[in-house]
């Protein structure tokens, strides 16, 4: 039987000035899995973040976390299991040295103090920074600020984390890294976790499942080879497809490529073995 760590319960949400941010939203995160909320801005994806970390309360709905309504567990229960990442972690890092940022968590959470250089230097050792608990917080670069933010709910215990567009902001190569770090963090570490982003071009690489969010709504989830279909469809949620996927469609619908009912390729890899499998054919 598969063990839901979270699931969205038809949650609606709309701000103070009546604007509606989230419709009628459900889905269930497994334990273990790396969840992508894919969406334009706007589309209500960090509205959906803070409802599920129980920062935002006042919705319509039901958010559970393993099985308890989130709004009867007290913060500290929910902090014991799951925390969120700020976009920008300079909103989230706030003391001197990397050792005190990292350790303040586990320091208000009344762990001892051997427990706690112990979950400090596991954490940075999960998120490759093990060797810079002396560090500055101001010397670090914005993507080694985001692995230490990522290392502070570690060395709290957290086994979920909620992650708001955790690649913006970095270079290709910080982006790729960064995907690696987390993925490496669900597989081998078996961290849950759900990230909002707008990067088509990272999601079909490391994501298992994938929800598409457009003007607070649902639109649809699955498979990223089944969320990705067609770019009209992309458009009318203000995203696109990746774009090895938009050059396959456009070589079938366009130009008259035979594929037949083969779904498209959303990497170079599976682009390159179709069409080598075309052209040997």
């Amino acid at each position: 039987m598969e063990d839901i760590r979270l699931r969205v319960e038809d949650v609606s949400y709309s701000y103070p000035d009546a604007t509606e941010a989230l419709s009628g939203i459900s889905l269930a995160v497994s334990k273990g899995a790396f969840i992508g909320l894919l969406g334009a801005n706007g589309s209500g994806k960090t509205t959906l973040l803070k409802i599920m970390d129980g920062i935002i309360k006042d919705y319509s709905g039901g958010v559970r976390l393993d099985g308890e309504d989130i709004k009867t567990l007290s913060p500290k229960t929910i902090y014991r299991k799951m925390g969120l990442v700020f976009q920008n972690p300079d909103d989230q890092l706030f003391a001197p040295t990397v050792f005190e940022d990292v350790s303040f968590g586990p320091l208000n959470m009344g762990m001892e103090e051997s427990e706690i250089r112990g979950n400090v230097a596991k954490a940075l050792e999960s998120v490759g920074m093990d060797g810079s608990a002396g560090k500055t917080i101001n010397h670090l670069s914005f993507g080694q600020k985001k692995r230490i933010a990522i290392a502070g709910l570690l060395a709290m215990g957290h086994e979920i984390l909620l992650l708001d567009e955790p690649t913006a902001g970095l270079d290709p190569m910080g982006e790729y890294r960064m995907m690696e770090l987390l993925t490496s963090l669900s597989k081998e570490g078996g961290i849950t976790i759900v990230m909002a982003t707008h990067s088509v071009e990272l999601v079909p690489l490391f994501l298992d499942r994938l929800y598409i969010l457009s003007r607070g709504r649902l639109k649809r989830g699955g498979l990223p080879e089944e969320v990705f279909t067609a770019p009209e469809e992309m458009r009318d949620v203000k995203l696109r497809l990746p774009q090895i996927a938009e050059l396959i469609w456009k070589l079938k619908h366009e130009d008259g490529l035979e594929l037949g009912d083969k779904k498209l390729p959303l990497t170079v890899g599976e682009a390159r073995r179709l069409l080598l499998d075309i052209f040997k054919k």
